[in-house]
């Protein structure tokens, strides 16, 4: 008998750890969604206004940060799969898990919608600078030579005579 409850009492602690560790993360994740909403909001001006090192930096910053939400994830899944194996018992904070799971799930779809306006803006902002170049490149003084250059010139010098 003592043995049974002991084995429940660390039932119970295993489903609590394994509560906690994955609030945790879902929260964690919640905080990389939200920081990747600013900084898509920061490209956004930067790509309308801004130099092209600004833009490289916030690309960079962009990909750093779903590189940590996809490592996150892989942790999540599993732990999520160990969560619902466990049936942990309901509690205030198991209720908080549906919350943070929509709250998530909010998150995404609104990255998803910021990430494609801002690859919208991102191709008309290419669209701009290379018809620019274009201008640039059919400029006619860009191309016209100097009256004084020798167009032809010479590989070899007779030094004999």
């Amino acid at each position: 008998m003592a043995a049974a409850l002991a084995l429940s009492q660390k039932e119970i602690s295993q489903r609590v750890a394994v509560l906690k560790r994955f609030k945790e993360l879902l929260k964690a994740q919640r905080d990389r969604f939200q920081a990747y909403l600013d900084v898509l909001d920061k490209s956004r001006e930067v790509i309308e206004g801004g130099t092209a090192e600004d833009l490289l930096r916030h690309v960079e910053l962009e990909e750093k940060i779903v590189a940590d939400i996809y490592s996150i994830q892989k942790v999540i899944d599993p732990l999520e799969a160990m969560y619902q194996r466990l049936e942990a018992p309901k509690s205030a904070s198991s209720e908080d898990v549906p919350s943070l799971r929509s709250a998530l799930e909010g998150l995404k779809t609104e990255a998803i919608s910021r990430s494609g306006r801002n690859k919208d803006l991102l191709s008309k902002r290419m669209a701009e600078l290379r018809s620019e170049i274009k201008s640039l490149r059919a400029n006619p003084y860009t191309q016209k030579r100097s009256g004084f250059t020798n167009p032809v010139t010479t590989s070899r010098v007779d030094i004999r005579g």
